[in-house]
């Protein structure tokens, strides 16, 4: 979603560490449906709380692109590539991988288990997507997540979550060749690109 495209948002952490209302979905779109948000908005919905999106640097476009390339040339029939695409995780809870692989079902009825790969490239977000982010998709049984440093194009796998938690975390470097069992003949190495 896209924050007030063109419009300086204001973000405050001024309630730290105070009650806040949590909002759902539902809320999401009655706010739209009366204009207190733009449908191009961007944000995300984790856990009840409307998080700010941050701009993407071309560093972050430059691999997103590379990446969606690849995958779309290599994925089968039977899954789907999904860019930006809203994953709706629970009531409270709407995140936008980058990029995802999914089986072909309506994206709206997408949960976390359903999702085989999320990809977050992250230019000014990694600490917020190896963090908050990482730890939402295990909460939510998204099978791998990789995080990807664009400035350093260093990729963090994160695979098999158990009971919300990760069980295995790797982090390669710009040579190693990414591969994913759901994409016959993907390889990529961020070094060249």
């Amino acid at each position: 979603m896209n924050l007030m495209p063109g419009r300086q948002i204001r973000a405050t952490h001024a309630a730290d560490g105070f009650d806040r209302m949590a909002f759902t979905i539902d809320d999401i779109e009655r706010m739209t449906q009366a204009g207190v948000l733009d449908e191009d908005d961007r944000f995300e919905l984790i856990e009840g709380e409307i998080v700010c999106g941050e701009p993407k640097l071309f560093a972050h476009e430059r691999i997103k692109l590379a990446l969606s390339r690849a995958l779309s040339r290599t994925l089968p029939d039977h899954l789907q590539l999904g860019v930006a695409t809203s994953a709706f995780l629970s009531d409270i809870t709407v995140v936008d991988p980058d990029l995802s692989i999914f089986p072909m079902m309506n994206t709206r009825d997408v949960r976390g288990p359903d999702i085989m790969l999320a990809i977050e490239v992250a230019d000014t977000t990694l600490a917020k997507d190896l963090n908050l982010k990482a730890g939402v998709y295990a909460k939510y049984g998204v099978r791998e997540l990789w995080v990807i440093d664009a400035n350093k194009r260093l990729t963090h796998a994160f695979r098999d979550p158990v009971e919300g938690k990760w069980t295995q975390r790797e982090t390669y470097d710009a040579d190693h060749a990414l591969t994913h069992a759901t994409a016959p003949g993907f390889l990529v190495r961020l070094g060249d690109l």
